[in-house]
């Protein structure tokens, strides 16, 4: 048997990716390269080929060993708490309740003992700080760890219960109700602007359009264009943003808004995305779990080729399952995990395929953040642009995105891996970044980010199972770290 028949035998019979590091370890694997010229036609999902995984790493290749003890620590006991129902449930219906409590007692920002409780745990974990000073820290702390760079969001947002009516917020009528709303965009803009500021060029920022009040939220609901002081508003964050080399993701949020949030990203992408071909200022974001996504992405796609700007597409699986309708949903996780696998293929390589069905003759220019703590899909993807390299095609602008104390195990592969290409690179004298990885974290008051820690936590609950080989990593780090 010929030697490249070989390799793709045992390329076959592999059933799961191999950590990003080894793939970047074995970028000279001459076998490889052979295979990738006589490989078939890509599948609809990511299944580019994989090579074995060592079956043991050596001291310095633990990803988590990049984690300063103390966030270790931290990590570990949420993430324990979080993989036990009878700790996390009673947990989670406290901080829920005191989200939603208008009680000047229950206010984390009035209420020293509940600010101090709340922010040396859940806030410490997800968050960034209230100060620029902390803020400022924080990024630091992640930069010096070997982050590409970060993710900014400001904390403050609405979120409605499932049997909150949006037809309850009516448009205001009276002069001080039209003040009104006018200075809770004027807040909105001023911590968006902020955070602007402290990001840095090449950082993102990730904006969420719920935080510009109820009024906001109404015309979203309605489908009608921003008012003229969201336009303003809007129009001068994302001229800050691009002159400042800053990335604007408009988030996702719940059904009853997200199709407002889709025309008014759209609107604002074709206007700030025409100046570089493969280059965005602003970018949506897409829930995998969705039905509908696809087509929406198909849709969008074709706008942006007929207008001429790069789409810019974060992708996510979703976290808004407690609060939207269910039959949105797709009926299972494996079912999800296609969608969102077959997704980020078809953007990686630019062709269509069985999930992102074509709407033009190929997919035009796109930018892309895979948001994702699935190791398994972070894995295939950096080992299909491993392939891409090796075989010298070119490559969308990508980066890849956890939250701030979450699946650290998947970041902190990814910076290991980025840190391997980036020395692999300097020994043959040429260029690569390796994969670009970015920390999300909120930045506010204890009290404005109280609504975002609530998500985090309902994200922790429905995901126990990865929670679980989380805690179980970290755990083993840590023994690492005490007994040696």
């Amino acid at each position: 048997m010929l030697k490249s028949q070989k390799v793709m035998c045992l390329l076959h019979r592999v059933k799961s990716p191999t950590s990003i590091v080894s793939q970047y370890r074995q970028l000279n694997t001459q076998s490889l390269r052979k295979v990738s010229s006589t490989a078939s036609a890509h599948e609809a999902t990511l299944t580019p080929p994989a090579t074995p995984s060592p079956s043991a790493r050596s001291g310095h290749q633990r990803p988590l060993s990049l984690l300063p003890f103390p966030s270790l620590l931290r990590s570990y006991a949420i993430t324990a708490l979080s993989t036990y129902p009878l700790l996390l449930s009673p947990s989670l219906r406290i901080l829920s309740y005191v989200a939603k409590s208008s009680s000047a007692f229950l206010n984390p920002d009035r209420n020293p003992i509940f600010h101090h409780l709340l922010k040396k745990t859940f806030y410490a974990q997800f968050c960034a700080g209230e100060t620029v000073e902390e803020v400022d820290k924080t990024v630091k702390g992640l930069k010096d760890m070997g982050y590409k760079g970060v993710i900014l969001g400001h904390g403050k947002e609405i979120v409605l219960e499932k049997d909150n009516n949006i037809e309850s917020y009516s448009a205001p009528s009276t002069d001080s109700e039209v003040q009104g709303a006018e200075t809770v965009v004027q807040l909105w803009k001023e911590g968006n602007l902020q955070t602007v500021e402290m990001a840095e060029d090449g950082d993102f920022v990730a904006l969420k359009f719920s935080g510009a009040g109820c009024d906001a939220m109404r015309q979203l609901a309605a489908n009608l264009p921003p008012s003229k002081a969201i336009e303003e508003a809007t129009t001068e964050i994302c001229e800050l943003a691009k002159a400042r080399g800053v990335r604007l993701l408009f988030d996702a949020e719940q059904d009853v808004v997200q199709r407002g949030i889709d025309i008014w990203t759209i609107k604002f992408q074709s206007r700030y995305n025409k100046t570089t071909a493969g280059q965005a200022t602003v970018y949506g974001t897409y829930q995998a779990y969705r039905h509908s996504t696809p087509v929406t992405l198909s849709r969008h796609l074709a706008i942006a080729q007929q207008q001429g700007f790069t789409l810019g597409v974060k992708l996510v699986r979703g976290a808004y399952m407690a609060s939207d309708p269910r039959h949105l949903f797709w009926s299972t996780k494996e079912d999800t995990d296609k969608a969102y696998d077959g997704i980020a293929a078809a953007l990686i390589r630019r062709e269509w395929n069985s999930v992102l069905k074509p709407s033009e003759a190929k997919i035009p220019e796109v930018a892309f953040v895979l948001a994702s703590h699935n190791q398994e899909t972070v894995r295939k993807a950096t080992a299909l642009r491993k392939e891409q390299d090796d075989k010298g095609e070119p490559k969308i602008d990508m980066a890849y995105g956890q939250l701030m104390g979450m699946a650290d195990e998947v970041s902190c592969e990814l910076v290991m891996a980025a840190k391997a290409e980036r020395g692999l690179a300097r020994s043959e004298k040429r260029e690569c970044m390796g994969p670009k990885a970015y920390k999300y974290a909120v930045w506010g008051s204890v009290g404005e980010c109280l609504k975002y820690l609530v998500r985090r936590a309902e994200e922790n609950r429905d995901a126990v199972t990865r929670a679980k080989g989380t805690r179980a990593a970290l755990g083993a780090e840590l023994g690492r770290r005490i007994w040696g």
